[in-house]
């Protein structure tokens, strides 16, 4: 992909990544889609350092292409997306870039607004509140989550100074503030204390540019996920490759340590948040506001 492709406007590449995730999906098999699509969009330093620019500037445009595959997921009818946005270890990064890195989301939450209630996505946060996170982007989060919550849509989580080992020691920190008995203890359980208890495991996780690993994200969910590692930069990504990983997916068999009879290629198992007690699911959550 050629770098001026990047300078057409969000109008314009929304739209196109859209198109050709239309003409694309015709070959997936509607009742093998994924539920939950988990993301690791990676590569932006590189692309951008490809290019003979900043580091900044790769960010710049994969904020874009988080945007618009979303909203492509969602005109597939993709229930979930999970976007890992800022990890608990990216803190160790320069300060210039990690300051980048917070405007740019909360400038995507501004101007992407109309277009997530447009398409009736619902934005979740998932991950530990911060004083180091500025003021203004707490706000901007706060103001997508207040914004969206009646939204009956593709739920959009941004992970987002997000750990998979942090939540589930958060996880046990509160149940041994709950005095939740040992005997207790089981993965259902557990499943109530992290951050999104009503989330659905992972069916599906994309990485990009050709990392093979899953970078401490969503370290309990993805426990039978799909893996689909793709060699492309993420600014690259488009919606023709997130038909690609689908379509990679649908041909798995999935057996969850079982056996192939009766196992169809996609086939989703009871997920262990199935059955649970509304009030019970949702009485020890993490606050998600940040005010």
């Amino acid at each position: 992909m050629h770098e001026y492709s990047f300078r057409l406007g969000r109008e314009f590449q929304a739209a196109s990544t859209r198109e050709l995730t239309m003409v694309s999906r015709l070959d997936l098999d509607p009742a093998l889609m994924p539920r939950h699509i988990a993301c690791i969009p990676d590569g932006n330093g590189r692309w951008a350092q490809r290019q003979g620019r900043v580091r900044i500037n790769g960010h710049s445009v994969g904020a874009r292409v988080i945007s618009d595959v979303v909203l492509g997921a969602a005109d597939l009818g993709i229930e979930w997306f999970t976007i890992y946005a800022f990890s608990t270890e990216n803190w160790q990064r320069p300060e210039s870039e990690i300051a980048y890195l917070m405007g740019s989301l909360e400038r995507a939450i501004y101007r992407r607004m109309d277009e997530f209630m447009q398409h009736n996505v619902r934005l979740r946060w998932i991950g530990s509140p911060d004083t180091r996170i500025p003021y203004s982007v707490r706000e901007a989060i706060d103001y997508a989550l207040t914004t969206t919550a009646s939204n009956t849509g593709m739920t959009f989580a941004i992970a987002f100074n997000y750990g998979g080992r942090t939540e589930i020691v958060d996880a046990i920190r509160r149940m041994i503030e709950d005095g939740v008995a040992g005997s207790d203890v089981n993965d259902t359980m557990i499943s109530r204390y992290l951050y999104a208890p009503d989330m659905p495991d992972p069916d599906l996780l994309i990485r990009t540019s050709g990392e093979s690993r899953i970078s401490n994200f969503l370290l309990w969910q993805l426990a039978y996920s799909e893996l689909v590692f793709s060699p492309v930069l993420w600014p690259e990504f488009t919606g023709d490759h997130l038909v690609d990983a689908i379509r990679e997916y649908q041909r798995r068999n999935r057996r969850f340590g079982g056996l192939d009879a009766g196992m169809s290629p996609g086939h989703t198992p009871p997920t262990l948040r199935e059955g649970f007690d509304t009030e019970l699911t949702y009485a020890r959550a993490p606050s998600i506001s940040f005010s």
